[in-house]
């Protein structure tokens, strides 16, 4: 998981430094702590009250800062979703087993979830999967000011039609890089993307990130990581 969290710190801090090379100003990068603490803190969510206008429910620990761009403390982006932020990018993983990526664009109301390994995970577990992120997302953007963004849920599909399909123990090189290229509004090339290319990818990936971060991959681990199982 480090691993995974550390590309998201290089990609934050690429658009940080030079915003002009992806193809929006208004995109956020999160790590593996906003989805994972956002599934375990979900039934909590579900059964806390809310009042007369359907606020007040317990949300997940440290949303508001991730709301506000101020977490993760790595590259803040000090931006607000809806407001400053149309698009969220963030890896999620299953069961410790297999990664996929996840797109959130609060203009469509939708997201969408890129997966190397479909056959990982049965499509009938998908809706109880995505449902905190479909529930919650609105329901944070209102919570903390933006009354006009609305309660509806949001809308998701599962990509699989040219989507890149990788080898088992390669789900978490290929969920990073589909959210890169997508970022960078390149296409998921097929050559790039060939099975037979994943040490490759793997290795550039780890040079990248030890002579770009300079020792700064473990900082979303230490501010986000306190999140994770906190209501347990």
């Amino acid at each position: 998981m480090q691993h995974i969290d550390a590309w998201m710190n290089v990609l934050r801090q690429r658009y940080k430094e030079n915003p002009q090379c992806f193809r929006s100003e208004r995109m956020c990068f999160l790590d593996h702590n906003f989805t994972q603490s956002w599934r375990e803190q979900y039934l909590f969510f579900k059964a806390s009250s809310s009042d007369h206008n359907g606020l007040g429910k317990m949300l997940p620990s440290g949303a508001a800062s991730l709301y506000d761009g101020s977490m993760p403390s790595f590259c803040q982006s000090n931006k607000k979703w809806g407001e400053d932020i149309d698009d969220i990018y963030a890896p999620l993983n299953l069961d410790n087993k297999h990664w996929v990526a996840i797109w959130i664009s609060i203009p469509k109301r939708h997201i969408v979830v890129w997966d190397s390994i479909p056959s990982t995970t049965i499509p009938e577990r998908w809706d109880e999967i995505m449902e905190p992120f479909l529930e919650m997302v609105p329901y944070l953007i209102v919570e903390c000011g933006d009354q006009m963004h609305g309660l509806e849920r949001y809308t998701y599909e599962r990509l699989l039609k040219d989507v890149p399909t990788a080898n088992n123990g390669d789900c978490g090189v290929y969920a990073a890089k589909y959210i890169e290229c997508h970022a960078l509004g390149v296409p998921f090339s097929p050559k790039d993307f060939a099975r037979s290319n994943a040490k490759t990818m793997r290795d550039n990936m780890a040079l990248v990130i030890w002579t770009e971060l300079v020792d700064q991959h473990l900082k979303d681990n230490e501010d986000g990581g306190m999140f994770v199982g906190m209501y347990d």
